[in-house]
């Protein structure tokens, strides 16, 4: 059980603290709910005591667990490619995993997203999700790591300088 003022991670919402525990009733029974504030985006949201594991609530990695996703990160020998595969599809299976409670599935996506945007232009929708990714990736790793935000972006970008950063075309 989680108490107020802790740091938990919810998929695809992020870091977040518990305010508060509350009782309420719904659909005729007292329900206990904890009540989370994500700090990206501001936003609180209340998720329901007997089933928070099962939707995937969870307290923030080990800084162990923190530096197996940055070796993850920089590993690309998983990386396969663009294969033709249809853009509606990837997104699918990308959006599937940043809704995991795993942080490595989440910093599998952003990998992927990235490693992808420098063989092809990604879609919208790609685009969002690799800012997604790298937003929940970030918030974690720089509450484990007791590291700003940007700073945490800046090492992960790093890995991936010559993806991201394209030599410019001459004419």
């Amino acid at each position: 059980m989680y108490v107020p003022d802790q740091l938990v991670v919810y998929p695809a919402q992020g870091v977040g603290v518990i305010e508060r525990l509350e009782r309420q009733q719904v659909g005729g029974y007292e329900a206990e709910f904890y009540i989370i504030r994500f700090f990206t985006n501001n936003i609180t949201v209340m998720v329901p005591v007997n089933n928070a594991t099962t939707l995937g609530l969870r307290t923030l990695c080990s800084t162990s667990e923190a530096d197996a996703v940055l070796d993850a990160l920089q590993d690309r020998s998983t990386f396969t490619g663009y294969s033709g595969q249809n853009w509606n599809r990837r997104y699918r299976a990308y959006s599937e995993r940043l809704k995991s409670a795993s942080l490595l599935d989440v910093g599998y996506v952003l990998k992927e997203l990235i490693l992808l945007s420098g063989e092809k232009e990604l879609s919208f929708g790609e685009r969002r999700l690799l800012e997604q990714a790298m937003a929940l990736v970030t918030s974690e790793l720089s509450r484990v790591l007791n590291r700003h935000v940007d700073d945490v972006k800046a090492l992960i970008e790093n890995f991936y300088a010559d993806v991201l950063i394209k030599p410019e075309k001459t004419i």
